[in-house]
This record gives C-alpha cells, structure tokens and sequence, in this order.
C-alpha cells in the first residue's frame, strides 16, 4: 500500500466545462429526461480540486467515507489489498467517473492515483444533506449510482464467467470506449500488473494474451502503454 501523499494543490472549485468525451459518458436517459446539465456538471460545483502524484493514497481501506470524489484528468484505481499480500483492483477511474461510494461510514477499499490526477471532493454530508431539497443534485446522484452499478455488474461477469482472452478482449474494448484518445487507440495510464490485478489474472498470463493478440493481427503494441485495435471486430467477437 502506498503512503498517503500530501495534495498538491487545492482550492475552491469553479466549475469549468467538461470535455466531450466526459460528457458524451453520461447516460441517454439522463440527457432525455432533463436536457439540462450534466450530472458530473452538478457534482463538480460542489467540491473543491486536489492533485495526487502518481501511486499516491487517495483514501486508504477502513478510513471514515467522509467524501465523494469526480475525477477531473488523470486515472484513480480503487482496490483491496487481501491478507496473503495479493491485491484486487474492483474499478478505474477515469475523467468523469465517480468513486468513494460507500453505504457504510468507513471505506471498504483504497484509492490510489494511477498517474498524476486532479479529482474534486465532495463532502458526503453537504452533498445529500443538499439533494433532500435539490431534486436535479437527487437525479444526478441516482445516474451516476446506476452507471457504478452496470460497471461493476460487467466486472463480475468478466470475472466470473470469461477465459483469459476474453477478459484482456473486454478490458481494452472498455478502455478504448472509455478514453478521449484517437479511435482505434488507446493509451494505457495503468501497468501490466495492475490490468492482471482488475482482471483476476497473473501479469504473464496478460502479456502473453496481448502478445497472442499481436500475432493473430488483431491488435498492435507500438508501446506497452499503446494499444491500437487493429481488428475490432475480431475482439468484439471475444466480448459477446
């Protein structure tokens, strides 16, 4: 686990706009329902901006769920370390994406700064102390509920009924939908061992999937970060 690492910067939170990518991952239903501000929009003026370096604790496992947290730039990975010393990574987080959700008062998972990332912190408190009377702030928070429901529904589907092949195939057709990048590419913010760590597998068992991958013309790896999804097709057809 790393050490809490202390804010970089921090201050009050005006609201800017968010990008399009963002925006573009809220849900149709929201947009058809209200055709109003984003529900991430919402969140974010409620908070204030801090920067975490890289690898640097966001919230450790059992500390008070005293906030909720919208990633501005960067990736958050929230994970749990297991007594044997092996880790699972339940989610990552990237720009527009909520975490911290807690139905408990202590969180039951840490959060770490996959690479320098901004994130806004809402205190909990403020925030549904506030939607009791601001029933656009209940919409937003009950959507941004529902879109961390279906994704870690997904998770458990990869995990629990995916070959090794199908679950890197998943992996980097949801990054790929998730990112901002040039389409038919993705850039990785995470390592090697953090994707096997998310995706139940051991780090050489992902490198030799994504090698396989490689040689079967289905992707390329200018990089190891880099991943350009040469047959899309192909890898949808490992995510059906």
């Amino acid at each position: 686990m790393s050490t809490i690492a202390a804010a970089l910067t921090q201050k009050a939170y005006v609201q800017p706009p968010l990008s399009g990518a963002v925006a573009g991952r809220v849900s149709r239903a929201w947009q058809d329902e209200t055709g109003t501000r984003q529900p991430t929009d919402i969140l974010a003026g409620l908070g204030v901006v801090t920067t975490f370096s890289r690898n640097s604790e966001i919230f450790a496992e059992d500390a008070p769920a005293d906030h909720i947290f919208l990633v501005l730039s960067g990736a958050v990975r929230v994970c749990k370390l297991l007594g044997d010393g092996r880790r699972q990574i339940e989610t990552f987080c990237l720009p527009g994406d909520v975490f911290g959700w807690e139905t408990a008062p202590r969180h039951r998972f840490s959060a770490e700064a996959v690479n320098e990332c901004r994130v806004v912190r809402v205190k909990r408190s403020i925030l549904f102390a506030r939607a009791a009377d601001d029933a656009e702030l209940a919409h937003a928070l009950w959507a941004l509920t529902a879109g961390e429901l279906s994704r870690t529904q997904n998770h458990l589907l990869v995990l629990g009924r995916k070959t090794a092949q199908e679950r890197v195939a998943t992996f980097l057709l949801d990054m790929a939908a998730r990112s901002a990048g040039t389409a038919g590419e993705v850039t990785l913010p995470m390592s090697r061992q953090d994707i096997a760590d998310y995706l139940g597998l051991t780090i050489e068992t992902v490198s030799r999937t994504l090698t396989h991958l490689e040689d079967a013309a289905v992707i390329a790896l200018p990089s190891s970060r880099r991943v350009v999804l040469k047959d899309g097709g192909a890898l949808r057809g490992l995510n059906s």
